[in-house]
């Protein structure tokens, strides 16, 4: 296996977790003044369905944490790179595969996600569904 193949995924939302933080942003999110690009992809009121199937056909774990869940590497990676951003786990550690405007463009669609996270990653091969 390549030093640079994916083993994983990091997606991190630009909000909080835990009922306070998800209030936050739903607050922010209605009166337009906070805006995550990853929570509009994974997310419309629950998880989407569309997400879960994507992640079953990439055939690696994709992990999704909020900005008060990460853990020492992903803040690293975050302080770097902004938030939201996808994350791409590596032997060699973590790197910034999306980023917020790359995750903005995709007004939503997990289909549109897929295909821009193939084309960053050209070593992943997503299984049949």
């Amino acid at each position: 296996m390549s030093e640079d193949a994916p083993t994983g995924f990091v997606g991190v939302y630009h909000a909080d977790g835990g009922p306070i933080g998800e209030l936050r942003y739903l607050i922010g999110h209605m009166l337009g003044t906070t805006h995550c690009g990853l929570c509009d992809v994974t997310h419309s009121w629950r998880r989407k369905p569309e997400w879960d199937a994507m992640v079953a056909r990439l055939g690696i774990p994709f992990e999704l944490v909020h900005l008060n869940e990460m853990d020492a590497a992903t803040a690293e990676a975050v302080r770097l790179s902004g938030s939201p951003v996808v994350l791409v786990r590596t032997k060699t550690g973590l790197r910034s595969v999306l980023d917020a405007d790359d995750l903005d463009r995709l007004d939503g669609s997990v289909s549109s996600f897929e295909r821009l996270l193939c084309m960053k990653v050209p070593a992943l091969r997503p299984k049949s569904a």
